[in-house]
């Protein structure tokens, strides 16, 4: 009986990483102390708000390397500069929700 729990408890994990999206991963695996998992899933609820998937994945790529966030910003051309108006509405979206 307590390998059938402890069996269904890792199941129920597991499956609950598997549905983390993409920033909510990047925010977890991140070193910042105030990484929780609610705080991590409310910034993925702002994300699928105003984010593609694309830019979720270069969005969670910042997670790791704040440098990369500069880059792209500083950036000229037109694909960054839009991009970088979502990210923008994504981190005062999450700020207004998430706290």
């Amino acid at each position: 009986m307590k390998k059938l729990i402890f069996a269904a408890v890792v199941f129920t994990c597991a499956a609950q990483v598997a549905q983390a999206g993409t920033i909510e991963r990047a925010c977890l695996s991140s070193d910042r102390r105030a990484a929780s998992r609610s705080l991590c899933n409310c910034i993925q609820r702002a994300a699928d708000m105003t984010l593609t998937y694309r830019d979720q994945r270069t969005a969670s790529k910042f997670f790791k390397d704040p440098h990369k966030a500069q880059e792209v910003r500083q950036s000229s051309g037109t694909s960054n500069e839009a991009f970088w108006r979502r990210y923008k509405a994504f981190g005062q979206t999450a700020q207004a929700s998430c706290g």
